[in-house]
């Protein structure tokens, strides 16, 4: 019989290693219990721990037969699947090292994270990733083979460098039967400071850098996590953000193998939101972007909804907020607000908690960017236990969180066991402690200007503030200097303008400027409603962008967001871009942070707009598309001022 109380944490030593913890759970749970689910063809298909185990055997010893050595990097580049999974705790047991992509990595990107962590595999999902493999094989010379799983579209596909990943798990099963005891040997093998991954970061600036981790980081980090919040065997979990992002691995691998927890993969990337409704996961970890769609999904409903429903959701949403903000007081709840908090819950909170999939919620994280205050009090108000988390890759991703009871929404928490932070005199936040990562592949100076006197330097600015929280101000680099001399940060700006259902991205300017401005991306599906009910017609992206009522829209959403802001950090004037911010187009990382020295390049025309007296600004430029198509735009972009 399974408890939710049974899982207990024993210490990490020198000789632990990811393959070694996942064995012992794998041997505890065997056919008891189920280690991961995937839903094809609409129906969720089990893997117990006993076939998860066969699996990376069959795929482990497969790899070493196809040339794998210790210390060799495998690159994994495809959707969040078991398949991928257990490639990656293959690697690992065979003393490899994975190196994962993002799913929508265009070529260049591919090449150079293949080529430069000089991977000697690639494993890939099916045609697609397939079709960039070959595209960059006669540039990276180091790969040997590149193993696919999906059939579909494969049938023509003949070049000697492929290999089907059920072939190479045959091989493995042949192996396997000749030399019984080598896997486990394998695993044996490893210590806690070997290298276990290499991820390349988002790199805002420049090419990316690829930090080192070692199972140690790995491990110990995911322990002090969870000693602040344990995660249970019986719990479920939701893989679907990407697995080249260290959130995703810190969850499904630093914790998931350690508490035993089920992990949940869905069926494609466009289902997982219904798909995580359907599982109701125990705990969440996302970026912003996923809680501010969230937040917009409920807010489009709300605009739809009849007159008794809004009024209803009002109420609610009232009772919810006044609550909440009490517990972030920490003031007691008077008892009539305590029965008005039960009557909200149960005639709205609890029916959109299940309708975002967070029904069973116990801890639910963001981390990677800001999260506006409005969204953060959001959550609260409808009872989820959102929770703010800072960290980087170079941390093994986390570092700070907040506890149950001790929240405030204006800061990220405290450090978890094991992690120590502090401010330097010039304000960067420096940490210390067992998850610090081993350096960046092949750039030892990148390495000595991150490491100094065995700190972490962060790049970003913060405080520490009275009750020992950390307060997170924004990147060093991207600190707006106002026309007052205060210092003021573009994402906090950006986050309460993006509280709007009506705008996606934001980009604040106002660095050493006479005021501030803002250029706005519109949300394309929630404005497009919009303007159909008011009888406005459209074709595009860029023609909806540059209606009118578009831009009184926009103005008076950002009339709210001045509000509360100083008079000198009050957006004046704003123009709606012709598109949104992309990934292909260089424009935003591939976990969406806003890349702003290149955008500043890109779009100085509408900077120098912005600060003008012009009404009109001419755009001359080119969009990517992920396949690599380039289209050439002109278009004429109005520049509004707020009063």
């Amino acid at each position: 019989m399974l408890h939710a109380d049974s899982f207990k944490q024993r210490e990490i030593t020198k000789e632990d290693t990811i393959p070694k913890f996942w064995l012992e759970t794998a041997k505890k749970y065997w056919d008891k219990k189920v280690a991961m689910r995937e839903k094809e063809f609409g129906i969720w298909i089990p893997v117990t721990w006993k076939e998860y185990y066969e699996n990376v055997k069959h795929i482990a010893l497969g790899m070493l037969s196809l040339g794998l050595e210790r210390g060799d990097k495998v690159a994994i580049i495809g959707d969040n699947r078991p398949e991928a999974l257990w490639a990656e705790i293959a690697t690992m047991c065979v003393g490899g090292v994975g190196v994962w992509l993002f799913q929508d990595s265009l070529i260049d990107e591919v090449q150079y994270i293949i080529d430069h962590s000089d991977a000697k595999l690639i494993v890939g999902e099916g045609q697609e990733e397939v079709d960039k493999s070959l595209m960059i094989k006669d540039k990276c010379p180091k790969v040997m083979k590149v193993l696919w799983d999906d059939p579909k579209g494969m049938r023509n596909y003949d070049d000697p460098i492929l290999i089907n990943l059920r072939e190479v798990m045959k091989i493995g099963e042949e192996m396997d039967k000749k030399e019984p005891n080598l896997f486990e040997d394998l695993i044996s093998k490893g210590k806690a400071d070997d290298t276990c991954l290499l991820f390349y970061t988002s790199g805002t600036t420049s090419l990316p850098k690829g930090a080192l981790l070692s199972h140690y980081n790995m491990l110990t980090m995911g322990k002090n996590l969870m000693k602040v919040d344990p995660y249970f065997e019986s719990d479920d979990f939701v893989s679907y953000l990407p697995f080249a992002w260290i959130g995703e691995q810190m969850m499904s691998i630093s914790c998931g193998i350690q508490a035993g927890f089920t992990l949940n993969f869905p069926e494609e990337p466009e289902t997982a939101q219904e798909n995580i409704r359907e599982i109701g996961p125990h705990m969440m970890f996302a970026p912003p972007r996923i809680y501010e769609q969230m937040v917009r999904n409920v807010q489009v409903k709300y605009l739809d909804a009849t007159f008794s429903k809004r009024k209803l959701y009002e109420w609610a949403m009232k009772i919810g907020y006044y609550v909440a903000e009490l517990k972030f007081l920490k003031k007691p709840i008077p008892l009539q607000w305590k029965i008005l908090a039960k009557l909200a819950y149960w005639s709205v909170h609890k029916k959109l908690k299940d309708h975002l999939g967070l029904s069973r919620i116990r801890d639910a994280y963001t981390g990677g960017a800001a999260m506006g205050p409005d969204h953060f009090r959001f959550f609260h108000a409808i009872g989820v236990n959102l929770k703010q988390i800072y960290g980087q890759t170079e941390i093994a991703g986390i570092s700070v969180v907040h506890r149950d009871g001790d929240i405030k929404f204006d800061t990220v928490g405290i450090p978890i066991p094991g992690i120590e932070v502090k401010i330097t005199p010039d304000g960067e936040i420096i940490s210390k402690g067992s998850s610090v990562f081993q350096g960046y592949y092949k750039n030892p100076e990148a390495t000595e200007k991150t490491l100094k006197d065995g700190w972490l330097h962060s790049g970003d600015t913060g405080f520490i503030d009275a009750d020992g929280h950390l307060v997170v101000f924004d990147r060093t680099k991207d600190v707006m200097i106002l026309n007052d001399g205060t210092k003021f940060s573009p994402q906090y700006l950006e986050t309460r303008l993006k509280f709007s259902p009506y705008i996606k991205n934001v980009w604040a300017i106002g660095d050493k400027k006479p005021y501030v401005t803002a250029v706005v991306c519109i949300d394309y599906g929630v404005v497009g409603k919009w303007a159909e009910d008011r009888n406005l017609t459209y074709t595009s992206y860029p023609e909806l962008s540059q209606l009118p009522d578009v831009y009184e829209l926009i103005k008076r959403e950002i009339i709210k967001a001045n509000q509360d802001l100083p008079p000198v950090a009050k957006i004046k004037k704003f123009v709606n871009l012709y598109k949104e911010f992309d990934a292909d187009d260089d424009e935003l990382t591939r976990t969406s942070k806003l890349r702003r020295e290149f955008v500043e390049e890109r779009y100085k025309v509408i900077v120098n707009g912005l600060y003008s007296d012009l009404e009109n600004i001419h755009m001359d430029t080119d969009i990517t598309y992920e396949d690599g198509r380039v289209i050439h735009i002109k278009t004429d972009l109005k520049a509004l001022d707020v009063q």
